[in-house]
């Protein structure tokens, strides 16, 4: 069976009423099921997760997006997350018999439609048009604020639609890519410069994880501060492994660990590294779960 999934990022997770209208988008169409809604008022960002037959999926998202643009005005927006736009980011993710070539059809159809709106559109990832465009790093550098000058350079012209800053709305990242794990580790101190330097000690470039991106975030109304982290490829990069080498870390500087947080949804496949860690059961394999034997 041939199943998307997308999980669109939105720059509002404060105003839940425009949080609960953007999924309401979503679940109004026929053939998609949204899974999970996770946002943060701290990133002032929402996370949406659904998968379905592939044209539905498509169809919900630019349902979504249409109503992204009119509720969300980047030019008052503020929040802790890195972002470029309204609907910051979109990633198309192939699931079971869909390839990424599939994906990649409707990835490009969902961009030209933003563009006719009016609206710069960036490919990254499996989508991206030249190397420099793979890493969303690398998109998103300078974020909203720094849009209106990268804009007008050359190697930063738009995938899709005008070379034109729009204010409102920003520019969209529509990406195809391997299922990742959103995952954050809290920690009790509020000296945001100490997950900093551990964000920058998990990164690739400073010696650390492959696949991992890592950022240091202020999380005031909780007293903490927070690692954020993408596991690009948690096949390659376990979880137990970046939790691990996260304590280990805060260890250095006095700091206990206060907790962590998995956004939206996991593959199963993430969580077989975690029993086989935790538990020591070194052989332990997905299939023993009854549930995935009843589902096949």
């Amino acid at each position: 069976m041939k199943i998307l999934m997308c999980v669109p990022n939105i720059s509002e997770g404060r105003d839940l009423s425009v949080v609960e209208k953007v999924a309401e988008a979503v679940k109004s169409v026929a053939g998609v099921k949204l899974i999970d809604v996770s946002s943060d008022k701290d990133h002032n960002r929402s996370v949406f997760s659904y998968l379905g037959e592939p044209q539905a999926v498509l169809q919900a998202t630019k349902k979504m997006a249409e109503l992204t643009f009119a509720l969300i005005d980047m030019t008052k927006q503020k929040g802790d997350h890195p972002r470029q736009g309204a609907l910051d980011v979109v990633p198309f993710i192939p699931i079971g018999e869909m390839t990424t070539e599939e994906a990649l059809v409707i990835a490009r159809d969902f961009g030209r439609y933003v563009g006719k709106q009016g609206i710069p559109v960036y490919y990254y990832e499996d989508a991206a048009t030249s190397p420099e465009r793979v890493n969303l790093v690398n998109v998103r550098k300078g974020q909203y604020e720094s849009l209106a000058e990268k804009i007008q350079l050359p190697e930063w012209v738009p995938d899709e639609g005008p070379a034109e800053f729009v204010p409102r709305a920003g520019s969209v990242q529509v990406a195809v890519r391997f299922p990742l794990v959103a995952f954050n580790v809290n920690l009790r101190t509020e000296d945001v410069s100490i997950a900093e330097r551990i964000a920058k000690a998990l990164r690739h470039i400073n010696g650390g994880f492959r696949f991992v991106k890592a950022m240091g975030l202020s999380l005031e109304g909780a007293g903490m501060v927070q690692v954020s982290m993408n596991l690009t490829n948690y096949l390659q990069t376990p979880l137990p492994r970046v939790m691990e080498a996260v304590r280990c870390e805060a260890a250095r500087y006095g700091v206990a660990v206060a907790g962590a947080e998995l956004v939206g949804p996991v593959p199963l496949a993430a969580l077989e590294e975690l029993v086989k860690h935790y538990l020591q059961v070194h052989d332990f394999t997905i299939k023993q779960i009854i549930e995935t034997n009843c589902l096949q």
